[in-house]
């Protein structure tokens, strides 16, 4: 069935082109305009799009504006207002960045090498390498890796594999860990100032300081006793993991908590996949953030909108080492509806094994979504429609499915499908009678070729089960590409349909079956659905409904039907299809015995 959301977004376009009052006669066009798979649901749909339409057009235009917003935050009002007449598509460009000079633009991807990349981190490789390449400046990949509980050795060459998979090449790679020694460095001149302190406080006594906004005994410290602290956290022997931290001497009862004495640096006594144990001191991203910026020459920076907070301490810091600063700017993070885009989301489900690892086809991985069948260049189009903008708010998947469908669509070979196949077949000789027939495998796009598709010589078909229930005696329809017959009789499932041939010539408003004859191919599709479903519970405490995000029982649904043999023949493992009127796939098995695929979107 049609998403729910995709139906408000269109019924609230329809409304806003027709000032504040939709149609429904003008909605049910657009739908089908749109999204062509879904008239076989047009009749099932009515009684939904009434009860929308009534309920969206009872409220203001500007609630409609509010709430349109909601479902796509980066949609442009001033075309849905001018039902898009007179105004040409916008194209994707991010605007212009401050203070930049051509040629000198530096940027800055900073991922830490702990896992497979995912949709979020696209967003923000995209936004650095694209605006590197508007100003002709320099790309750098930097792997914050200055943790080494959290460094996993073969995640450095694994999510450059993902940036190259995106069409992302970085002009410079290193990693935060290369520069330990001027770390170090940087944080006894810290302590030799006064900038800084070593705080020997147990962790639950410091976190309570900091949300109270208390000072402890640590900070009225003099440098030289700093000193011989921060030196004494190098030597195993004298201090252990977890008894001593450096902290930024800030201030410590600032509003904003992150100034309030952020640590810089912490004892972590685990091997580095890099340098082994030859260090233990290790600064933390506050620190690294800051001073490898500054460093690496970067002049404009961009992080998620979560560390808004955060850079007050940033600049503070390098006003305190006297380092340049970079420009930062911070932009909304990408949240999708139904699906964890955070690590945080996304380990627990493969270490309890609800998804398969981080190429599942259900998350939103990068690997995850090749396998389900989403291109580069579809991502790279969707997160950067998303703007560079602070307001949150959760898409759908459906935006990223239309862009990939875009490309998709004039690219991709075409094959019948029939799910839940029901035997059909035509009882008296049909003239000159094909053993095979040719079909192209594009109507448009007549590069793409052909297919040879054998008839059965008993003159038996297989059709989808959803066409089959929809027949009526006497009904005469097309074989797609074939010819017309008349169903003569129904018995029920699974019997099969008595057909008779009625001729090849086009007969007006007959509808067309996609079929299947000689040697079907067994086809598994398996289709994601949402991995997190949003419930209301109404709490105790409140008569007030609260929503609730839990994980979906059943987030993968499998189909079965029939493919033709082409599907074998002309076609190997990873191939994208097309099956008419179903939808995409991306082919995930190959065998005599069965083909598996993972559906895409429609």
């Amino acid at each position: 069935m049609a998403d729910e959301s995709e139906l408000e977004i269109l019924i609230l376009k329809n409304a806003l082109s027709h000032q504040g009052k939709a149609d429904l006669n003008s909605v049910v066009k657009s739908l089908i305009a749109n999204h062509p798979e879904y008239r076989p649901q047009i009749k099932q749909l009515i009684p939904r799009l009434k009860e929308l339409i009534q309920n969206i057009n009872a409220t203001g235009m500007d609630e409609q504006k509010k709430r349109l917003l909601e479902l796509m935050p980066d949609v442009d009002l001033e075309e849905v207002l001018s039902g898009g007449k007179g105004k040409k598509k916008k194209e994707l460009q991010l605007p212009p960045l401050p203070n930049a000079v051509r040629g000198k633009v530096v940027t800055r991807f900073p991922p830490e090498p702990n896992g497979y990349l995912h949709v979020g981190h696209a967003k923000a490789a995209y936004i650095d390498y694209e605006y590197a390449r508007m100003y002709d400046g320099k790309f750098i990949v930097r792997f914050d890796d200055t943790n080494p509980r959290n460094v996993l050795p073969e995640f450095y060459e694994v999510q450059l594999e993902d940036l190259k998979w995106l069409g992302i090449e970085p002009d410079h790679v290193y990693n935060s860990s290369d520069n330990i020694e001027i770390h170090h460095e940087l944080a006894r001149k810290l302590l030799r100032q006064g900038d800084a302190y070593v705080c020997d406080c147990p962790v639950e006594v410091l976190r309570e300081n900091r949300k109270l906004g208390v000072a402890c005994q640590c900070r009225v410290l003099d440098a030289d006793e700093n000193l011989r602290r921060f030196e004494a956290m190098f030597d195993p022997s004298k201090v252990k993991e977890g008894e001593m931290v450096l902290r930024l001497k800030g201030d410590i009862k600032h509003p904003n908590t992150a100034r309030r004495d952020p640590t810089l640096f912490r004892i972590i006594d685990h091997p580095h996949p890099r340098v082994g144990t030859k260090y233990r001191v290790w600064p933390t991203y506050d620190f690294v953030g800051a001073v490898e910026d500054s460093l690496s020459g970067v002049t404009h920076a961009f992080r998620s909108k979560e560390y808004e907070l955060r850079l007050e301490a940033y600049h503070y810091l390098l006003d305190k080492l006297e380092l340049r600063h970079p420009h930062m700017s911070e932009f909304s993070r990408l949240d999708i509806d139904g699906l964890p885009v955070s690590k945080r989301k996304i380990k627990p489900l493969i270490e309890r094994k609800i998804v398969d690892g981080f190429d599942d086809f259900r998350l939103p991985t990068l690997r995850g979504l090749a396998a389900r069948g989403f291109l580069p260049e579809a991502i790279r189009r969707f997160v950067l429609s998303q703007g560079i903008g602070k307001t949150e708010g959760r898409v759908v998947l459906s935006a990223l499915e239309a862009e990939n469908r875009k490309i998709l669509d004039p690219q991709t070979r075409r094959l019948y499908f029939v799910r839940n196949p029901r035997v059909v077949y035509v009882e008296e000789p049909i003239p000159n009678y094909p053993s095979v027939v040719k079909l192209a495998y594009h109507p448009d796009n007549k590069d793409l070729g052909a297919r040879k598709v054998p008839l059965d010589d008993r003159q038996v078909f297989y059709i989808d089960e959803e066409d089959a229930a929809s027949l009526k005696v006497g009904e005469i329809f097309r074989f797609k590409g074939l010819f017309n017959v008349e169903v003569l009789e129904l018995p029920p499932a699974p019997e099969p349909i008595r057909l008779k041939w009625k001729g090849t010539g086009l007969i007006k408003e007959t509808r067309k079956v996609q079929w299947v004859s000689a040697n079907p191919i067994r086809v598994r599709m398996y289709v994601a659905e949402k991995l997190y479903l949003t419930i209301s519970v109404r709490t105790k405490e409140s008569k007030n409904l609260e929503s609730l995000e839990i994980l979906n029982p059943t987030s993968v649904r499998v189909v079965d039907g029939f493919c033709e043999p082409a599907i074998l023949k002309d076609f190997k493992e990873r191939d994208q299809v097309q099956f008419e009127r179903v939808g995409f796939v991306k082919i995930r098995r190959l065998s005599s015995h069965r083909v598996d695929v993972n559906f895409t979107h429609k």
